[in-house]
């Protein structure tokens, strides 16, 4: 499998809320970095870190955020990157953005996730402090 296979993979598993394929996918040691000034932002270390934010953030979206758009898919060696577009609602706000993942893989693993959006302050006003 390529590593944009697994990056496809990873959308999809995201995409459809399935968390055993997308807990397939990471590897144990998994690093999330997660952008922005806001109670979410931050480096998570491990499938538990990065299940807590996620819940988190399902929690304070209502469940409504998703990654609802990947456009392209580009690789370079062990990194890919994936142009996105994420949106959610809760009380009234509205996330809606587009934005890049770029995961690192090795052994056909995802090892390492940053995640880069074109609107910080936004994303910021949304999550929240």
């Amino acid at each position: 499998m390529s590593n944009i296979d697994i990056a496809k993979g990873y959308i999809k598993a995201v995409q459809s809320g399935d968390q055993a394929a997308l807990a397939g996918l990471f590897a144990p040691q998994l690093v999330w970095h997660q952008p922005g000034n806001n109670q979410f932002a931050g480096t998570r270390h491990g499938m538990a870190e990065f299940g807590a934010m996620m819940g988190g953030m399902m929690t304070r979206s209502g469940g409504s955020f998703a990654i609802t758009q990947a456009h392209r898919y580009l690789a370079n060696g062990d990194l890919v990157a994936i142009e996105i577009e994420f949106a959610g609602q809760r009380d009234g706000a509205r996330l809606d953005q587009p934005g890049i993942d770029l995961l690192r893989i090795a052994d056909g693993k995802i090892v390492e996730v940053w995640l880069f959006s074109s609107n910080p302050e936004q994303e910021d006003a949304f999550w929240g402090r």
